[in-house]
């Protein structure tokens, strides 16, 4: 496989034959940008979509055929996208009953994704399918590993668990940054209780929140 990649923060993608043997190293680097991310919890998900659609195209269009894999960050939706040079040969999902083995894939897919579906665009199509994150702000952006632990934290911390999708409502929203204020406000009480000083400890802690977005704007 030739890894021709392009990347930013939120996408990246390469082209390459579909062939059984590129399989494995399709999967490895879902894992790579996945787990760079901080979106360790979807990659066997992501995996198992992208061997079945990458399995599509070895079955119905061919060994050897030059094709496309892309993987972005399409809002709060982690997207895995597969363009092949067949606008003819769709995907079919078969229902579970079905004794035929073809098709049995797309099914696969859509008990793992939230949505898939094919676009097709003149002399290529492109089958794709999306996983829902919870870990994304209303703009898109998302905390990575960082942003999963406080999402635990919040999620203990209070009697309900707070809304972290971009749907959530003004009150939604109002419950989660009080829930937030609360957990960091206990935080520099224990530390205060344990000897280390607050403030000092708040202002390293903000001088490390202001280098991780600095880091992130540098990747745009």
């Amino acid at each position: 496989m030739e890894h021709v990649v392009y990347k930013s923060l939120t996408s990246w993608g390469l082209p390459f034959l579909a062939e059984p043997e590129e399989v494995s190293a399709l999967r490895s680097l879902v894992r790579t940008h996945l787990e760079a991310w901080g979106f360790q919890e979807f990659i066997d998900s992501a995996q198992l979509c992208v061997s079945e659609l990458v399995a599509n195209v070895i079955t119905h269009i061919g060994r050897g055929t030059p094709a496309h894999l892309a993987v972005l960050l399409n809002g709060t939706r982690l997207r895995i996208e597969v363009r092949d040079p067949d606008a003819r040969a769709l995907p079919t999902l078969l229902e579970s009953s079905d004794d035929a083995e073809g098709g049995r894939g797309m099914a696969l897919i859509d008990a793992l994704a939230d949505r898939w579906g094919v676009e097709l665009h003149g002399d290529c199509k492109v089958t794709w399918c999306e996983l829902v994150t919870v870990l994304a702000a209303p703009e898109g952006h998302t905390g990575g590993a960082r942003g999963a632990r406080a999402a635990k934290v919040l999620s203990f911390y209070g009697e309900s668990e707070p809304c972290t999708t971009s749907r959530r409502s003004r009150l939604g929203s109002m419950a989660a940054e009080a829930t937030a204020i609360d957990v960091i406000a206990d935080l520099l009480h224990w530390l205060q209780a344990h000897g280390h000083d607050a403030d000092d400890i708040l202002d390293r802690a903000q001088t490390r929140f202001e280098a991780g977005l600095d880091a992130a704007r540098a990747l745009r």
